[in-house]
């Protein structure tokens, strides 16, 4: 097995844009679009009926139903608003490519210099999250030095926001 080692400089700039671009899966993405057409039909004439029916129980300053719903609204406009940012900058991550590199969507199982133990994470957003595998971002230090070509058996440098070098070994890629 040829080892690599790959250390990945990323510049302030690189990093803003990798964080403002969303990598989901085609699932993700028609699921989050059909939540969030759901949120602007359905959802919205709900919210706009339970504050009608609570402004005609009376006087709005002592009146809890008008209250928690108008919290209701606030927090829909905000997942409305959180949903439409991420599918407009949403990269769709297509299956292709060889079987064992990394990609957004990827599981990856890694052992990290002087560590015996194997973790594994998804490499991707939380919209992705899967029971039982914690996410590392793309746009993470990890995440971006992952998505330069890493393969299964490559070892990977990054640097921690703390300026410390880590050594991770990619001991398995799964979809």
């Amino acid at each position: 097995m040829v080892t690599s080692t790959r250390k990945v400089g990323i510049s302030s700039e690189d990093s803003l844009k990798s964080m403002s671009q969303t990598h989901l899966s085609r699932e993700a993405f028609e699921r989050l679009s059909q939540e969030l057409e759901q949120l602007t039909t359905v959802g919205r004439t709900q919210i706009a009926q339970a504050i009608e029916a609570a402004r005609n129980l009376g006087d709005l300053s002592e009146n809890g139903d008008y209250h928690a719903a108008k919290d209701e609204q606030g927090r829909m406009e905000g997942r409305i608003r959180q949903l439409q940012a991420m599918l407009d900058g949403a990269n769709i991550v297509e299956d292709g490519g060889p079987e064992d590199e990394v990609r957004p969507g990827s599981i990856v199982s890694l052992r990290y210099e002087g560590d015996d133990e194997v973790e594994q994470y998804l490499l991707g957003s939380l919209e992705e999250r899967r029971e039982g595998v914690d996410i590392v971002s793309t746009s993470s230090p990890l995440g971006l030095a992952l998505l330069q070509g890493a393969r299964k058996g490559d070892t990977v440098s990054y640097e921690t926001p703390a300026g410390a070098t880590v050594r991770v070994e990619l001991v398995d890629v799964s979809r």
